[in-house]
């Protein structure tokens, strides 16, 4: 279908493009691609469009307690008579549930009522905003208010009255780094729990004019092992998706929310002090600003100046014996909204755009972005952010913008172009002064959900580089059903393609990656499912298509009805090395480029139920690594006093042995975890990390009070020791505090 080599232009990729639109409209999957369209829009039916709730405006005031007596929650449509979705879904809910809906004109507004079957303490991890769904007892409500079954919010409350709020894209994802001001109260009573929510009209974007809204609500009671839907959902699928929503029916369009104009101001100061330099302590105070402007009720600009990011939370550290660039998610709020648009173009290991680079080695001067939507079957994203300039890096200018448009009933078509532009900076500093990549992908979504996947091709255009292929392409395709899930993957990156706003750590291959599960549900058995899973991902060079690597991996996994999982997994591993690598990542030697290794390795994996107050994930493998031979172990291990928090650790613990010069080499890796919520605004959390492999103490302890909604005051105390002798590497003690004008 692709040309590989011969070609640096994109010609043969687009007309790819068409062929493969083509065939999927001639009737992929059955027909289930194919919409009516009417006036530029799909006027199929969603598949749960009978399960309609319907809103009617409140006449008189909600208050929120937690006690359902107010007229108009007695006079609201109720939606009842859940379905379950696991461990079966064709049966309705053992438990059951009731939610109303209101509205005013400032705001949304729901009760929910959860009975119990078996009684007792409900399980809830902590009263920790965006927890962790499969630990806790908790309601979530999914919203597509642009009907596009593709984009959306979730909001949810945990048994204890901990909040969770994220955006959505492809369709079932849901980023809970974003957060946005709405209110939840929450009543325990011996049979059952109560919680009434209150979300602004102006926390959230939607089309106006629209009087029906997809929604779907679910509810996970964990001591009857239970998740279940108002709008059924097949097992396979999680209940967070958008193609099995039902239908929010208003009795008139929601209220335009007006001028939505949020100002949050920040001040923040610090201390850092470096040791392994020897420099005197340094102190730091500034404030920034960041404001959110709706230009519609759809369409959102931000703007920040001077950001801060102290208060993120760190990254778990990982033992590193990978050849290529580890890749760590990003975590900074203002580049989560609507971040699909940005970030979804690729593959995992082939992105144009990665927002991590943006503050990566200069801190952020400022920046905007513009998101949303643009009518009915049209998205928009443009940002532009600048960074200072630093003693080793010139000041740089990150440019990105995708425009996207809705075919058949689920799918999209999105083109995407990035630009980092490089400015002068200091003489020691030499590389291109600019780099572009543009390109098209084709997005798949069937109207059930059962073929997913995508199409895409980018060129990558950089000052002073010529020749050689410089660009990539890819296909994805993905077939799940309830007892079979096929899938294959296709990449091609070339050895001239440059991504310097990206992530693409290899490069020079093409890559084909077959894949198969088969799942069995026996009945009358402690087994909720078991199955079987098989792999094979070949990497060849294009220049003479010679096989480089080769990983095939075989495995079968028990689950259980106490929500305990057994996995088994053999792979074979063939590898012929391009590049000089060491396997200890240490820079003891290397082994050459060109040599050949191949290896066989087996590993177990035991998760306890996680519905038990202590939990734990336990996995350990022996075989082959390279010239030599590996044997580790790993786990995590929690304890939660609920609802006040948890102590956890995970570790891992990797021993190889090799031939000399390297011999024997053991890498512990251990990050024990304190995580307390005093309550749902007060929030302590110290995060140890030891890692052997970078010979460093880590300890990280950040206090969090959200004094006022979405307004917060954060100290942060950074800390770095060699292990051995506890000397300090550096410090630092951070002040952080923010307040949301709206």
């Amino acid at each position: 279908m692709f040309e590989i080599k011969g070609s640096n232009d994109l010609t043969g990729i687009i007309i790819s493009f068409s062929v493969l639109i083509s065939m999927l409209s001639s009737g992929l999957a059955g027909g289930s691609l194919q919409a009516q369209v009417n006036g530029g829009r799909s006027t199929e039916r969603p598949i749960n469009s009978d399960y309609v709730l319907h809103i009617k405006k409140a006449q008189g005031e909600i208050v929120l307690d937690g006690v359902i007596d107010e007229a108009d929650w007695l006079a609201a449509d109720v939606a009842t008579d859940f379905y379950m979705v696991t461990p079966y879904d064709t049966s309705y809910s053992v438990a059951e549930s009731e939610i109303r809906m209101t509205y005013d004109n400032q705001a949304i507004y729901l009760s929910l009522v959860f009975y119990d079957v078996i009684p007792g303490p409900r399980p809830v991890e902590s009263l920790r905003r965006d927890f962790s769904f499969g630990t806790n007892d908790n309601f979530l409500m999914f919203i597509d208010p642009f009907n596009d079954q593709t984009t959306g919010y979730s909001f949810g409350v945990n048994a204890a009255g901990a909040m969770w709020d994220g955006t959505m894209s492809d369709g079932h994802q849901v980023h809970l780094i974003w957060d946005t001001k709405w209110e939840v109260v929450t009543r325990s009573y011996d049979d059952k729990w109560v919680a009434e929510m209150r979300i602004p009209f102006k926390s959230i974007r939607y089309k106006k004019g629209l009087d029906r809204w997809n929604i779907n609500f679910s509810r996970l009671d964990l001591k009857i092992n239970e998740k279940s839907s108002w709008a059924p959902v097949p097992r396979q699928f999680p209940t967070a998706s958008l193609a099995y929503c039902g239908v929010l029916q208003w009795d008139a369009p929601p209220p335009d929310p007006g001028l939505q104009l949020s100002l949050i101001p920040y001040v923040f100061g610090g201390a850092s002090r470096d040791y392994e330099e020897g420099t005197d302590a340094n102190y730091r105070g500034d404030i920034g600003l960041d404001a959110k402007v709706a230009l519609s009720s759809s369409l959102n600009l931000d703007l920040t100046y001077n950001p801060d990011f102290s208060q993120v939370e760190v990254d778990q550290q990982i033992t590193n014996l990978d050849r290529f660039e580890l890749f760590f998610p990003e975590k900074r709020q203002f580049f989560l909204e609507n971040s699909d648009l940005f970030a979804n173009f690729g593959s995992r290991r082939i992105r144009p755009f990665f927002s991590r680079r943006i503050g990566l080695e200069a801190p952020v001067l400022g920046g905007a972005r513009l998101s949303g939507k643009l009518g009915q079957d049209w998205r928009i994203g443009i940002m532009d952010m600048h960074t200072e300039e630093t003693d080793n890096h010139p000041s740089r200018n990150f440019f990105v913008a995708s425009l996207q448009r809705r075919v058949f009933s689920r799918s999209n078509i999105t083109g995407i172009f990035v630009n980092q532009q490089n400015f002068d900076g200091s003489q020691e500093w030499q590389d291109h002064a600019f780099n572009r990549t543009g390109g098209l992908q084709f997005n798949l979504a069937s109207r059930d959900n059962f073929w997913t996947g995508q199409i895409f091709g980018l060129r990558s255009l950089t000052e002073g580089t010529s020749g050689g292929e410089q660009f990539t392409q890819g296909v994805q395709l993905n077939y799940n059903r309830q007892r079979i899930q096929v899938g294959v993957d296709q990449f091609f990156v070339g050895d001239n393609y440059v991504a310097d706003a990206g992530f693409v750590p290899r490069k020079d291959y093409f890559q084909v990656s077959p894949r198969m599960t088969i799942r069995f549900y026996p009945e009358g058995s402690r087994l909720e499912q078991h199955g079987v899973s098989a792999l094979m991902s070949s990497y060849f060079r294009p220049s003479d298509f010679k096989l480089t690597d080769r990983e095939s991996s075989l495995g079968y996994y028990f689950t259980f009805h106490n929500l305990s999982r057994i996995d088994f997994v053999v792979n074979h591993n063939y590898i012929m090395l391009r590049n000089n690598f060491d396997p200890t990542n240490m820079g003891i030697s290397f082994l050459e480029s060109g040599s050949e290794h191949q290896w066989l390795e087996a590993s177990l994996l035991y998760r306890s139920d996680t519905r038990k107050l202590f939990r734990y994930r336990l996995a350990a493998g022996y075989g082959g690594y390279f010239n030599g031979n590996r044997r580790f172990f790993e786990g995590d291990l929690n304890y939660r006093y609920q609802p006040y928090g948890s102590i956890s650790m995970f570790f891992s613990y990797n021993d190889l042995l090799l031939p000399g010069p390297w011999e024997r080499n053991n890498f512990w890796l251990v990050g024990p975890k304190f995580d307390i919520t005093f309550t749902n605004t007060l929030f302590f959390t110290t995060f140890i990390q030891y890692n052997e492999q970078l010979d460093n103490l880590n300890i990280n302890a950040r206090f969090q009070w959200r004094y006022k909604p979405v307004s917060d005051i954060f100290l942060v105390y950074t800390d770095n020791y060699f292990p051995e002798t506890m000397n300090a590497r550096n410090r630092a003690l951070v002040f952080k505090m923010s307040y949301w004008f709206n």
